[in-house]
């Protein structure tokens, strides 16, 4: 039993009123997603080409789609059309429009139209200046060294030898595109492509500049001044217009982008425009209260820490944080996290003062003896044995 035909408008996806922009955009996107030549060996790809390129050639023809809205595909069978497509002949199709653009993207030869003889502005350039953390919060000035490419001031930026001028390319005729066929499963398709002898220019340099050997330009190193803006971050990038590769044709110069690397901080770390650091402080301020000084961006900056101040308490210092790109006179805040130094060395003296310090305030040097100093069987001794082994 032959396998029931898809609805054409469901194949497509597109609704009943569809019209004919509709259309040929429904199967544009179907005919680059299955065509064999994208697809190589896989057979149900082909399949949904087919089907699709079938649907195509039936609804995007004002007639062949009336005929079909009445009569279905029964309009169409016993047609005795070549093709394996029902029977339905194709050779009255037009697919030339919409397959320009299809087997230029396939092949390579661009879109129609895509590149002509007119003014086209120049590649982008790429560079990257490292900076420090401070440099990142407040701006600065850098200045970058890379080569660029300028007008050759013996041809003025023509390429041909002075006295001599470029001549009209004779493969497209000075239009900078040639045309070609391919075959399809249709038949002999015409495409266009950017001329190879000439590289879309329509030109061609017989006789070279001897100074910029037919480039047109002449390669040098510059220094080039970078203005930072203050809160960028690091992976951000700075354009700058204008210092790119030369346009063509007249064309205006590409940008140059500039990666800003900043390098890390020891002491400070940043998310978004706030600014985190530890702080330490001795215990007698911790527990009495006292001033510290906390380093920031702006400066050393003195603190009243609370007396009873735990270890691992936050601070926030306001406005103290990274500018914000978009309006300077809004800043982050920088956030602090106060922790108690312990010393590790201790004179005999502090060491005696420490110990009555402790007895003091709740002999916790004495509480292992204290567990085991009610008589009975010194089961905290056994632990404590146990523990040291």
């Amino acid at each position: 039993m032959a396998e029931q035909k898809r609805d054409y408008y469901e194949v497509l996806g597109i609704d009943k009123n569809a019209d004919d922009a509709a259309i040929k955009k429904a199967y544009r996107a179907l005919a680059k997603k299955y065509h064999p030549d994208m697809n190589p060996g896989d057979a149900e790809a082909e399949k949904k080409f087919k089907e699709a390129s079938e649907a195509y050639a039936i609804l995007s023809d004002p007639e062949k789609r009336r005929q079909y809205d009445q009569y279905g595909h029964a309009a169409f069978d016993g047609a005795g059309g070549p093709g394996g497509f029902g029977g339905f002949d194709f050779n009255s199709a037009d697919f030339s429009d919409i397959f320009g653009d299809i087997f230029g993207d396939i092949f390579g030869g661009g879109r129609r139209g895509s590149r002509g003889t007119g003014p086209m502005k120049g590649a982008n350039l790429r560079t990257s200046v490292r900076i420090t953390f401070e440099e990142a919060v407040f701006g600065v000035d850098k200045d970058i060294e890379l080569t660029l490419k300028d007008e050759c001031t013996a041809c003025h930026g023509t390429g041909a030898k002075p006295g001599t001028s470029p001549e009209t390319c004779t493969k497209c005729g000075g239009k900078g595109q040639v045309v070609f066929t391919q075959q399809s499963f249709f038949g002999t398709v015409r495409n266009v492509q950017t001329c190879p002898d000439c590289h879309g220019t329509g030109k061609v340099i017989r006789d070279k500049c001897p100074d910029c050997r037919g480039t047109g330009y002449i390669a040098s190193k510059k220094k080039i001044q970078v203005s930072i803006p203050a809160g960028i971050d690091n992976g951000q990038c700075v354009r700058i217009r204008d210092k790119g590769e030369p346009g063509t044709n007249g064309g205006p110069r590409g940008d140059l982008l500039v990666e800003v690397v900043v390098g890390r901080h020891p002491i400070f770390q940043r998310q978004d425009e706030n600014i985190y650091s530890t702080v330490p402080m001795s215990f007698a301020v911790a527990a009495l209260g006292g001033e510290i000084v906390i380093d920031t961006v702006d400066g050393k900056v003195i603190y009243d820490v609370k007396a009873g101040t735990p270890t691992d308490t936050k601070v926030r210092l306001k406005g103290k944080g990274v500018p914000s790109l978009r309006n300077k006179s809004i800043r982050g805040d920088h956030y602090v996290t106060l922790v108690v130094q312990v010393p590790d060395k201790l004179s005999h003296e502090a060491r005696e003062l420490l110990k009555r310090f402790d007895e003091e305030t709740g002999d916790t040097l004495n509480t292992a003896k204290n567990v085991t100093s009610g008589g009975g069987e010194d089961t905290g001794s056994k632990n404590k044995k146990k523990f040291r082994k």
